[in-house]
């Protein structure tokens, strides 16, 4: 195996996992619109899974937030999105090293990579050599048989245990702002 895991950036514009996502799985940076009609639609034909004790919301007021275009999106979002495309979305947080795998125990074949770094996600590629262009970029890994992707599993985390060594993240729970007008100092994003 040649090459190496690389940090595809996608822009800061609050859609960045839906572009990551698409990027993954399409090779295409402007899936946005298109994802949160699907996860809307998923989320509005089974109002009994998707209901307000799961969605912090009711379900027709988070159909319309998550097409809002300044609006986020996290962990429900990533697991309906494994299940739409058939594959398993590793999420790794640079800040804790910590992987989520949306779409375990579906017996899914193929899973892509993303990272998040408190308050982005970018996609993660398998680049042929540095400086390669996206084009060349391998997105969708093989599950193996003991449920990994093998040695791109092992560089993935290399790449994100680096960024967290470089503080490429962003603690939401203990950051510090000063307000400039009031001059009075918050912690966290609570």
């Amino acid at each position: 195996m040649e090459g190496s895991i690389v940090r595809r950036v996608i822009p800061s514009d609050n859609s960045c996992l839906f572009n990551a996502v698409g990027y993954v799985m399409d090779h295409d940076k402007n899936k946005a619109s298109e994802l949160r009609q699907v996860i809307a639609a998923t989320v509005a034909s089974d109002p009994t899974k998707y209901s307000e004790a799961f969605l912090g919301k009711p379900n027709e007021e988070y159909v319309s937030w998550i097409l809002n275009p300044e609006k986020w999106g996290g962990a429900i979002e990533l697991s309906i999105l494994a299940d739409y495309y058939g594959r398993e979305i590793a999420a790794y947080d640079i800040q804790t090293t910590r992987c989520d795998l949306y779409g375990q125990g579906k017996s899914y074949s193929e899973r892509v990579m993303l990272i998040y770094d408190g308050l982005h996600y970018d996609a993660l590629a398998m680049s042929p050599a540095d400086g390669a262009p996206e084009e060349f970029d391998q997105t969708i890994f093989v599950v193996n048989h003991d449920r990994t992707i093998g040695a791109y599993e092992s560089l993935a985390l290399n790449l994100v245990k680096d960024q967290q060594r470089k503080r490429s993240y962003t603690d939401t729970a203990n950051f510090t702002l000063r307000c400039g007008v009031c001059q009075i100092g918050v912690i966290g994003q609570k």
